[in-house]
């Protein structure tokens, strides 16, 4: 069941192409929220967007990595003025670095920036750059999408999760030094989904076991509808954990992992 205090709702979502990024789109779209989406792949991203505007809702298409430095103003600039002043940016963006996976001491360093600028250094970007507005309407919410390899150290998981641990902090100091301002950050688990991504990290996973990036996605809406009611300022939340009322053909898997 979609929100409707999400109606009218300025999103940005990076990495929206294809799995929860896409998913969370759809969902936003159907709930009245004024996208702008972004990420690498235009082809992919526009037909997202396209299928949002033909169901009825807003959505526009903006190809950019949020992992190099000169797409961040352009994609904000472009976002703000295409959807109006953003009050949800949404880090679904990120990598894994080279697969198969490696050990972290048989990982490239140009591999490992990469990681990196992609899942820390390009959100810090994005919100550093739409932050100082949204404290200026006294609202606002940054999400990050984090994983269960930020708290637990996995063997081949390390450029990931020290991105995703680092990302995890900036969220909290991030959430402490906005205190009062009405901005809200959060930092999300999806748990192990479905998606391309996990795919390339564990070929041999039984998707059958996998969560559907569309149910998390629900989580996700409705996180962002009321993120008062689920998670601490600067906190860090499992969506498994968060109620939603589904569909009729919708399922979700219990599954807390990686994504």
């Amino acid at each position: 069941m979609e929100d409707t205090s999400l109606k009218g709702v300025a999103v940005l979502v990076t990495g929206a192409s294809r799995g929860l990024g896409a998913a969370l789109a759809r969902r936003l779209g159907r709930a009245g929220a004024r996208l702008a989406l972004v990420a690498r792949g235009a082809g992919p991203l526009e037909e997202v967007a396209r299928e949002i505007r033909a169901s009825g809702g807003e959505a526009h298409a903006l190809p950019g990595d949020v992992g190099e430095k000169r797409d961040a103003h352009r994609l904000a600039g472009a976002a703000a003025a295409l959807v109006g002043p953003i009050d949800v940016v949404v880090h679904c963006a990120g990598t894994l670095g080279a697969v198969p996976l490696r050990l972290l001491l048989e990982t490239d360093c140009e591999d490992l920036e990469r990681v990196l600028a992609v899942n820390l250094v390009g959100p810090f970007r994005l919100t550093k750059i739409v932050a100082g507005a949204m404290a200026l309407r006294r609202r606002g919410l940054v999400v990050h999408v984090s994983s269960d390899a930020a708290v637990a150290a996995y063997p081949r998981w390390g450029a990931y999760g020290v991105s995703k641990a680092a990302q995890d902090h900036l969220g909290r100091v991030l959430a402490a030094e906005l205190e009062g301002t009405g901005v809200r950050v959060v930092s999300v688990d999806p748990g192990e989904m479905n998606t391309r991504m996990h795919a390339d990290a564990i070929p041999d996973a039984d998707p059958a076991t996998l969560a559907d990036p569309d149910a998390v996605a629900s989580r996700l809406a409705a996180l962002i509808a009321r993120p008062e009611a689920y998670a601490p300022n600067g906190g860090r939340v499992e969506l498994a954990r968060v109620p939603v009322e589904l569909g009729p053909e919708e399922t979700t898997s219990p599954a807390e992992a990686r994504p």
